[in-house]
């Protein structure tokens, strides 16, 4: 009689599980309810699967707890589970969304830093992401030089232009780091090849003027004629007279115009009252800028003046940039 109840029971609870089975697999196979389309969330490093399934429900991704733990663990996946930014899809089922945590199938985003753009805006577009985690949020210049690990006095034009893809979640330091490593490497790649008789001492030197080609035209046929004027007057001595570099000396006091008393307001970056580069970059210059001031075009051009339709018009001495500021800038 005894083995008769012991053996019911087993058939009763091998039933029970086959149900509870059943029901777990076909619950595995169905799309999990969203509260939108896509739903991102972020896995932290050493994430239990339980912690995860919290996570993901926080996230708003209605999985059930206890059966995410289960699935994981009778699949062996709870060992494989892998820190990093997912996103969950309509129409994903729970064991999709497991085996994308364990094969680390991430979710990517990127981020542009145009050429031309100073660090200021680098900073304003990192703390207006919500997709980056803003370790640096009021950190002043100083400390963040500290914590990007460099010996160097501004920042100002260390910042590679590109696009960088990254997880959701990442540290804008980790994103500044990456672009300053680019930026490092392709100063010193250009800087080795650079023409011989520059007037030019440092990389340095060159990316600061790089960043002035950069901020003086967009056009690029233009850039290495640019640059030449500018290392012409550099090897005579003659004032570099440069309008963007003004603009940068006045920060936040710049208006939109430049007056005569801007011209003449004495800044460390006013190349009308200061003769030589600045004594730092005034944005952050692309690969091609960084090229053209490296491998400036030859000629006898000391002045050159937007014609207003991206291009300049080059003279060789004043009387004749006189006459091209006339016409393209007093309209006479």
């Amino acid at each position: 009689m005894k083995k008769l109840i012991l053996r019911l029971l087993i058939l009763g609870l091998l039933a029970a599980a086959s149900v509870i089975v059943s029901a777990a697999w076909w619950g595995w196979r169905r799309p999990v309810p969203l509260r939108a389309p896509v739903v991102d969330y972020l896995i932290d490093a050493g994430g239990t699967p339980r912690r995860i399934a919290q996570t993901m429900r926080d996230a708003g991704i209605e999985i059930q707890p206890d059966a995410f733990v289960w699935l994981a663990r009778l699949s062996g996946r709870d060992k494989l589970l892998k820190a990093g930014a997912y996103e969950a899809r309509e129409g994903d089922t729970p064991w999709m969304l497991l085996e994308r945590m364990a094969n680390g199938d991430m979710t990517q985003t990127r981020l542009t830093f145009p050429e031309g753009w100073t660090f200021a805006q680098i900073r304003a577009a990192l703390d207006a992401d919500p997709q980056v985690r803003h370790d640096t949020l009021g950190m002043d210049e100083q400390t963040l030089v500290r914590r990007l690990g460099l010996e160097a006095d501004a920042l100002e034009g260390l910042f590679h232009p590109d696009t960088y893809v990254f997880a959701p979640g990442s540290s804008d330091l980790d994103i500044l780091r990456r672009a300053v490593s680019a930026g490092r490497q392709t100063l010193e790649r250009a800087w080795a090849g650079r023409d011989r008789d520059l007037p030019l001492e440092t990389p340095y030197q060159a990316l600061i003027l790089a960043s002035i080609v950069e901020k003086e035209t967009g056009h690029g046929a233009d850039r290495a004629r640019i640059a030449g004027v500018f290392i012409n007057r550099l090897r005579i001595g003659m004032p570099l007279q440069t309008d963007p570099t003004v603009i940068y000396g006045l920060g936040d006091d710049y208006q939109g115009r430049l007056r005569k008393k801007d011209l003449e307001r004495d800044t460390p970056w006013n190349t009308y009252t200061r003769a030589g580069l600045p004594p730092t970059p005034i944005a952050n210059p692309g690969k091609a800028a960084l090229e053209a001031v490296l491998h400036p075009e030859r000629h006898k051009f000391l002045y050159f003046v937007s014609r207003g339709d991206g291009t300049s018009e080059f003279s060789t001495d004043l009387a004749a940039h006189n006459r091209a500021v006339g016409k393209y800038i007093l309209k006479r």
